[in-house]
């Protein structure tokens, strides 16, 4: 089968085949999270879906190079240029550094995502740590006069860049109508119109994140960190860029504007946007404070929750709907997913039973062509995961000895469940298996909670890490705080 991978491409609204700018090579950068706060179940929609895209395009023998950001500074409480920036905020509540908040909140969103088994990323650059590459972008646009300076803020003038350029051309905006609404903002007078964006912003007396330039002492715009970083590590035009459907506007419209003054082009071929999770039918966020962590997936302290669910039961309810689906949290769509994944590891578990036969009775290989099929049709992992079932009914009629295989074919579908399974899909088959695994899972599960309590007492949260110690002592786990961290043992 000709393995040709097509993605769907927000920038053309089409799938498109994707062909890398250097051979065999694939630059990659996604938006990764604003660190005031813990991850919850949201986050994990963009870091689970071009996780898998990044150890598909590895499988299929690309060298990527993967960026993903952390965002530090310039990230303002209602996502525009008005407001609090979130981390300053989170900072000033309690009374820390913000780089103590930003530090904090990196540790725990990389514990999670760990525990999810999302792989690192090649890069993780700060947006604090390339405050002279923005401020050379800056410069450029200035200079290109595509900006303009206002009381110490520089602004990008969209109306001006919209008369040789499309500003809309990703999301579908119609600068025409945006000029029409325009109304006059509290605080916002000094831009020429409502819809322009910041570039660099002068800090108020009390805004305790600053940086010294010839415009005032102030801090970069929440947009202009993607330009400058996606470019740093990745060349001035790359393959893809992700993000979350939240991302689409203004965020990405803004990178685009951005690089097409100073390169010329847009940075990105390829757009691929990830969907909402949505609870109550309504998107699952901070700003709407109706998410769920994933502390409280893991532990089932929720007021929405019938139970704890495990990482793999995360990561399998998120891979069973297609990454551009919007995907409904309940309890019923977490409880099938758990009992799907442990039957579908289950069968993994048991194919070291299978002896094999003098014929085959079904074709390994059609079951191979369709799982590359789904993952080539732009990453359908809901229907590659149909026909991974389809594969765990044969190994289970195997077992009762109605379907046969060859050696050979033997051999091939417990690579093809590998591959599919562990490497691309991400499943840690140890930590979830009914075959031996619960006793890992459960030690897993004790060390993730004594480690967020390790966390709790450092931040002096003796409440919360007093409670970890009391609900797992009434559970049976004797704790012993040590100098290196703690021990524990079961009653």
């Amino acid at each position: 089968m000709e393995n040709k991978l097509f993605l769907y491409n927000t920038l053309s609204r089409k799938k498109e085949e994707f062909q890398p700018i250097h051979p065999n090579h694939v630059g990659l950068y996604v938006c990764g999270p604003t660190v005031y706060g813990d991850p919850h179940l949201g986050h994990t929609r963009p870091a689970i879906t071009f996780d898998i895209l990044f150890r598909y395009l590895k499988h299929t023998g690309f060298k990527v190079r993967y960026v993903r950001n952390i965002t530090d500074v310039g990230h303002l409480e209602n996502d525009g240029d008005t407001g609090e920036d979130k981390i300053a905020k989170k900072a000033r509540l309690e009374e820390l550094e913000p780089m103590e908040v930003v530090q904090h909140y990196t540790n725990r969103y990389q514990l999670f995502m760990d525990e999810l088994n999302v792989q690192r990323p090649s890069i993780e650059p700060r947006a604090s740590g390339h405050i002279i590459e923005q401020l050379q972008i800056v410069e450029d646009i200035l200079k290109k006069g595509l900006a303009y300076e206002s009381n110490g803020s520089v602004y990008f003038d969209v109306e001006k860049y919209n008369k040789e350029h499309n500003y809309g051309a990703l999301s579908g905006r119609n600068i025409e109508d945006l000029l029409s609404t325009t109304r006059e903002l509290d605080g916002q007078t000094e831009k020429r119109n409502s819809f322009d964006f910041a570039l660099w912003k002068k800090a108020a007396p009390e805004h305790i994140m600053r940086w010294p330039s010839r415009f005032s002492d102030g801090f970069p715009g929440w947009h202009l960190e993607c330009s400058a970083m996606s470019a740093k590590y990745l060349g001035t035009e790359f393959d893809i860029h992700g993000g979350g459907m939240d991302l689409l506007f203004p965020h990405h419209e803004c990178e685009i504007a951005q690089s097409t003054v100073c390169n010329g082009h847009t940075p990105a071929r390829y757009w691929m946007h990830n969907n909402m999770i949505t609870i109550d039918g309504q998107k699952m966020g901070k700003s709407l404070g109706n998410f769920i962590t994933l502390e409280q997936l893991f532990s089932g302290e929720h007021n929405k929750l019938e139970q704890a669910y495990s990482p793999m039961t995360i990561r399998f309810f998120i891979m069973q709907a297609h990454y551009r689906s919007t995907l409904d949290f309940s309890n019923e769509a977490l409880q099938a997913s758990q009992k799907g994944m442990e039957r579908l590891l289950e069968a993994y578990g048991n194919m070291d039973k299978l002896v094999a036969s003098d014929a085959s009775s079904y074709s390994v290989q059609e079951i191979s062509d369709k799982c590359y099929a789904a993952l080539n049709d732009d990453l359908n992992t809901p229907i590659l995961i149909a026909h991974l079932f389809d594969a765990v009914k044969n190994i289970n009629s195997m077992l009762a000895g109605k379907a046969t295989l060859t050696a050979d074919d033997l051999e091939a579908l417990k690579q093809l469940m590998s591959n599919m399974v562990v490497d691309i899909l991400g499943l840690t088959v140890e930590s979830n298996s009914n075959a031996g695994g619960n006793d890992e899972l459960l030690s897993e599960s004790i060390n993730l909670l004594l480690n967020l309590r390790v966390d709790a007492k450092t931040n002096k949260d003796w409440a919360t890490a007093d409670k970890i110690r009391n609900e797992l002592q009434a559970l049976g786990v004797e704790i012993k705080d040590t100098k290196d961290g703690f021990e524990w043992s079961i009653k």
